[in-house]
């Protein structure tokens, strides 16, 4: 079997390429600029990316991870067209390059933003009405679409993959200030707070991956993937906390005063997304795929705050 990771230079794709290039299967590594021996250097994912190399020797099984993801806190934000053309019209095309070439299994890696970004009373499930409520979730969605129906018109099986927010050695954004903000001690607004969070360690959604790629059940199924373990947000730095040796600092702020914070600042999105309740349930991966974490959440957190700290401490 031959596997094209496409976006394997990112985070999420060398954790990928490490734990399949262990294995006899070869593995191409389509990244956007090459910077290792062996890497296939493609340019920007839009609706004229040449894959022809990449595709022109037979490949088995594509795993599609690259795509435009939201600026981090203090950058430029990402204007709404360059999602569209990254994240569909790119992955439209690689899909359609993808049947033409004979490829089996297409497997993509979407967002639990596509069903919204709150689980209310109950988790989210995987045929839930989508709700993006923004243009990354949106970009998602339509390519999700469009996969489905490539998929109907072709020999070309796809899977989808919805993670909520991934964690792990490595690890940047929001996940990351977090761990920076309890190491040094900073007080955390946050002891009042009542919700339900479903997260995904790295190595859990590489499992989770892997498994999709092999195992021929997958095919014609969105997933939702996580840890299989809902945590609060006050829970989540009580825990985090404790792997990195430290004690927590955490203020009983009300939610309110929080939220009308957050709209003064203009951060209003952020904090709901830090106060409110997003939850999946992946009884579907486990049921139909046997698929189980081979990672608890508090081992997930330990590798994380062990690669924190010997790498910013």
């Amino acid at each position: 079997m031959r596997i094209l990771v496409c976006g394997a230079s990112g985070w999420i794709g060398r954790a990928l390429c490490a734990t399949l290039e262990h294995r006899p299967d070869p593995v191409i590594r389509a990244v956007r600029r090459s910077a290792t021996p062996g890497d296939l250097a493609v340019g920007d994912l839009h609706a004229h990316t040449p894959w022809e190399k990449a595709l022109r020797d037979g490949i088995d099984v594509v795993v599609h991870l690259a795509g435009r993801v939201p600026a981090g806190h203090g950058l430029p934000p990402v204007p709404d067209q360059d999602y569209f053309e990254t994240n569909t019209l790119g992955t439209i095309h690689l899909a359609q390059q993808c049947a033409s070439h004979g490829v089996s299994r297409f497997i993509f890696l979407s967002t639990v933003k596509v069903l919204g970004e709150c689980s209310g009373g109950r988790p989210l499930c995987g045929g839930d009405a989508a709700a993006p409520a923004d243009a990354y979730a949106e970009s998602k969605w339509r390519a999700e679409q469009a996969l489905w129906e490539i998929a109907a018109g072709s020999t070309m099986g796809v899977v989808v993959l919805r993670p909520p927010l991934v964690y792990g050695p490595g690890v940047r954004g929001n996940f990351l200030r977090l761990m920076r903000a309890i190491h040094k001690g900073h007080p955390l607004p946050l002891s009042a707070v009542h919700n339900r969070r479903s997260l995904v360690f790295l190595g859990n959604l590489i499992d989770a991956i892997d498994r999709c790629l092999r195992d021929p059940r997958a095919v014609g199924n969105s997933y939702l993937v996580s840890d299989g373990e809902d945590i609060s947000t006050p829970e989540l730095v009580r825990r985090a906390a404790s792997a990195l040796g430290v004690r927590p600092r955490m203020l009983p702020v009300p939610e309110g005063l929080l939220r009308w914070t957050g709209q003064l600042a203009g951060r209003r999105a952020a904090v709901d997304r830090l106060l409110g309740s997003l939850s999946v349930n992946i009884e579907p991966l486990r049921e139909e795929l046997d698929w189980e974490p081979p990672f608890s959440l508090r081992s997930g957190l330990e590798a994380t705050a062990q690669w924190y700290l010997g790498a910013h401490a």
